[in-house]
């Protein structure tokens, strides 16, 4: 069939015609594309002459969709460049290649984004994994990777996949949030932000607990600004997405097995490299293995100020979650023995939580005491109070102090900060003398 005969009507099929040849004629052009036109500007000129060439006779409109999706597809991520470049949106869902949902403002929704079949979705997870050194095939059929922006991605394909391939895409903002953008957001108050900074300078161990998206990789980032300038900081992550400003940091990645299956890095090994590479802090993306044993004994053998996160749904879970997996490490290890691990080496667990209208929030934070009996003892300093729900389901409440000063508050001293008790809310839980009777 000559392009004139695909172009002589405007069928699904045809377009579809098109659009193969149109990308298979730039693609062969831009492979001979001499060095030192941008690559961008060259894929636009090519296809404006392809287009020239088939005489296509397409409405304005139609051909400009065209040309664009084309683009995205060499040189972008096809259907969801769009997407990607939202700011408004950040989840992209993609359930197979007629079902692709995105988060935005806290609330799912279908798009009218399709892909043309299977085999378009798996040629962008292809896209985005191999310049990574990922692969993923019936044999390793999930991956964990990123975007060159540090988005989070996660593809599934068959055979666990039963409906087709599945990527999930958490987007990342473009501009990094920081504490006054968490304030404005209500995700915390200036006291709990002026606190949480004085922990994180004093060096104290903290652990951000919370479920699945959200926030807790954000939070972390926001406390890791806090971090002195002259500090030397290594990172580890199983996909590498931490943003860090200071400019004395290391950055660790997982490396997961060939295709013979060896040759992995996994977390637990690069935690104890790291512990002999000098560093002032050790941020651990999340602990979700035995991993979490070789991070507390770095908390428990002078390596202070280490941050981590791990899903839990409240601090009281964070501390059976710590227990399970220390347990994961393999080692017999009597269950006290783990408690008194992780009431000695952490000292705030700092609980992000997503509510039900999509807001998230700082809903607690807490110190680890130590322990009384069989039970790590926990005292919270901050909390969030949920009063009702107002206007399309929002959650009402505030974010307060409980009263209670912390044990390690001379820590905090030491390290130069001297809070005021109001931080502590102790205006609001003074109570004023009772006045004596006139006899």
């Amino acid at each position: 069939m000559t392009t004139a005969e695909i172009t002589s009507t405007l069928s699904s099929e045809a377009l579809d015609q098109l659009r193969t040849w149109l990308v298979n004629s730039v693609s062969s052009a831009l492979a001979s594309n001499p060095v030192g036109e941008p690559h961008e500007e060259a894929a636009r000129r090519y296809l404006e002459e392809a287009l020239a060439y088939s005489k296509a006779n397409l409405p304005a409109d139609m051909k400009a969709r065209l040309s664009e999706d084309i683009v995205n597809e060499l040189l972008g991520y096809g259907p969801i460049q769009s997407l990607l470049d939202d700011p408004t949106i950040t989840e992209i869902m993609i359930n197979g290649a007629d079902h692709v949902y995105i988060e935005r403002n806290g609330e799912l929704e279908r798009t009218g984004v399709i892909f043309p079949d299977d085999e378009a979705v798996l040629r962008l997870i292809d896209r985005i994994i191999l310049p990574l050194g990922r692969r993923i095939d019936a044999d390793s059929p999930t991956v964990d990777a990123r975007l060159t922006d540090g988005s989070r991605v996660n593809a599934v394909i068959r055979p666990v996949a039963i409906d087709g391939p599945s990527l999930t895409i958490r987007k990342f903002a473009r501009e990094k949030l920081q504490v006054p953008d968490l304030i404005r957001f209500g995700s915390l108050t200036s006291n709990m932000a002026q606190f949480l900074e004085a922990c994180v300078v004093a060096k104290l161990n903290i652990v951000i607990s919370g479920g699945t998206g959200s926030g807790k990789t954000t939070l972390l980032n926001v406390l890791s600004e806090f971090i002195p300038a002259n500090e030397r900081i290594v990172t580890i992550e199983d996909a590498a997405e931490l943003q860090l400003h200071q400019e004395h940091i290391v950055r660790l990645e997982a490396k997961p097995p060939d295709t013979e299956g060896k040759g992995a890095v996994p977390i637990r090994h690069l935690v104890r490299n790291a512990l002999r590479m000098r560093p002032n802090r050790i941020i651990v993306g999340e602990v979700r293995g035995g991993e979490a044993l070789d991070m507390l004994q770095a908390m428990n053998t002078g390596h202070d100020g280490s941050l981590t996160t791990l899903h839990a749904n409240t601090p009281r879970d964070a501390i059976s979650r710590l227990e399970t997996l220390v347990l994961l490490a393999g080692f017999d290890i009597p269950l006290r023995i783990v408690r008194e691990q992780i009431a000695s080496a952490v000292d705030l667990i700092v609980q992000q939580s997503r509510l039900r209208d999509g807001s998230r929030k700082v809903t607690s934070i807490t110190e680890v005491i130590g322990m009384e009996g069989e039970v790590v003892v926990l005292n919270e300093i901050f909390k969030f109070q949920e009063t009702g729900v107002g206007d399309n389901s929002q959650v009402i409440g505030e974010l307060m102090p409980t009263g209670l000063r912390p044990m390690f508050d001379s820590r905090l001293k030491a390290a130069g900060f001297k809070l005021k008790p109001e931080i502590y809310g102790a205006e609001l839980y003074q109570h004023p003398n009772p006045k004596r009777r006139r006899r």
